[in-house]
């Protein structure tokens, strides 16, 4: 019988931890940590994920802001608040929600960050900290991975890891996060140019799958006892909500599950604990751990 690696039980487990930490500050007269967002248009995942951390911040004593702008901003306008948030001593950390509008740059948007307040750890300076083993922000969804990996006890050392996807996000440093000594995981990326993808996915003892596509990993790709991470959120439509809509994975869970010893749900299981990675990379700004 499968086990459901539970994200949500995890995440607020950590959110524990972090208010505890918030409390001591406070106790000891200390700077409150402060995140803050930007949000751009009104795309409706961006929006309930935004809204989401606002609320994580609220549960841990954080002080948090959001800003907003219409999509039709202009990139030299939302460069200038960003500079702005990087000399504002009050802000620890903060982020640009993703995606954004085609005519603004995501990769000049990223740069301009200050790698210091760099909650989403997409920054160059903090990945290449990250790739030769330096102190620095870990990219959010990769270090939830890891951490529900951990914290469910999950023997990573010399398995057969396959990451399906090599977004810059997720796919290339979880690959990477996984091989660092300490997790000791013999990783493979595949994407959509590997040839005999379905082959190389089947020999994997933990799938990370990241690539976007509802329901891509099915029961024939998946060997008995494979540890199963789904990061995939792809909004469908849908008559059972009453949203209309619903988040749907890149694994056919409801098929795939009883091959695994262990499987993330989608939601609950990876997109609580990026959440809870950003409110760790902002206590560690406030306290001023990483210097750079």
């Amino acid at each position: 019988m499968y086990k459901i690696i539970d994200g949500k039980k995890i995440a607020s487990e950590i959110k524990i931890e972090i208010a505890a930490e918030v409390e001591k500050l406070k106790s000891a007269g200390r700077k409150i940590p402060h995140l803050a967002a930007i949000l751009v248009g009104n795309n409706g995942s961006s929006e309930t994920y935004v809204a989401n951390k606002v609320k994580d911040c609220k549960e841990v004593g954080f002080r948090s802001t959001l800003l907003r702008f219409t999509d039709d901003v202009t990139e030299a306008v939302l460069l200038d608040k960003i500079a702005e948030l990087n000399n504002d001593v009050d802000v620890d950390g903060f982020i640009v929600q993703l995606p954004l509008p085609r005519h603004i740059s995501e990769s000049k948007v990223i740069e301009a960050i200050d790698p210091e307040k760099d909650a989403d750890g997409f920054h160059p300076v903090n990945l290449g900290r990250m790739l030769i083993g330096l102190p620095g922000y870990l990219p959010a969804t990769p270090s939830g991975i890891v951490e529900l990996i951990k914290r469910y006890n999950i023997e990573t050392s010399g398995r057969n890891c396959v990451v399906i996807g090599r977004s810059n996000i997720v796919g290339r440093p979880v690959s990477i996060l996984l091989s660092q000594k300490g997790m000791d995981a013999t990783v493979t990326v595949v994407h959509s140019r590997t040839k005999n993808i379905r082959d190389i996915i089947n020999k994997a003892d933990i799938i990370i799958a990241a690539i976007g596509s509802p329901a891509f990993v099915t029961e024939d790709m998946v060997k008995p006892g494979a540890v199963v991470i789904d990061v995939g959120t792809t909004r469908v439509a849908s008559t059972e909500t009453k949203s209309g809509y619903k988040l749907v994975g890149d694994v056919d869970f409801e098929k795939v599950a009883p091959k695994c010893s262990y499987i993330t749900p989608v939601p609950g299981g990876v997109g609580p604990m990026t959440r809870v990675s950003l409110l760790r990379n902002t206590l560690i700004a406030a306290l001023k751990i990483r210097k750079f």
